[in-house]
């Protein structure tokens, strides 16, 4: 997991060719120009999915894991919390689901080996494979616009 700001992206574009493409895009888009919705940047091997809603409280939320894809997730407005958890000797409450790339966790398991990240408009999270992660959470009900580009292994 990185967490950072698009200010820093130069230093994980080296990382992947398609994250490298992934950043650029955060970097040079006017999301509040977007409508909600999905939008494919390199069919399906990169593809953008710009939401807006309210976070919710941890405990309404599970974890989640995925496999064949490397999560961006970028704040353009508002503000969040995210929870973290490695994914070593974690049991999915819900088994992997290949059609839509992941696994959920249950957050009542897990909670005592969680850790939480505050993630502000104009901050990303880079989540690979293996990094179990809750996003979307807050103590109060915030307004978000987020982005979330979707970067095939």
């Amino acid at each position: 997991m990185i967490v950072d700001t698009l200010a820093n992206r130069h230093i994980y574009q080296s990382l992947s060719p398609r994250l490298a493409t992934a950043l650029a895009h955060l970097a040079t888009t006017d999301f509040s120009q977007l409508p909600v919705g999905n939008y494919p940047l390199d069919g399906d091997n990169i593809f953008v999915i710009v939401n807006d809603y309210h976070t919710k409280h941890r405990s309404t939320e599970p974890f989640e894991v995925h496999q064949k894809y490397i999560d961006v997730q970028y704040v353009f407005s508002g503000e969040e919390e995210f929870g973290y958890l490695p994914l070593a000797d974690q049991t999915p409450s819900k088994p992997y689901f290949d059609k839509h790339d992941y696994a959920e966790f249950d957050y009542e398991t897990n909670k005592a080996n969680a850790s939480y990240v505050q993630l502000k408009a104009g901050m990303f999270a880079l989540f690979f494979p293996g990094d179990v992660h809750m996003p979307g959470t807050g103590d109060i009900a915030t307004a978000v616009r987020k982005v979330v580009i979707k970067v095939k292994i």
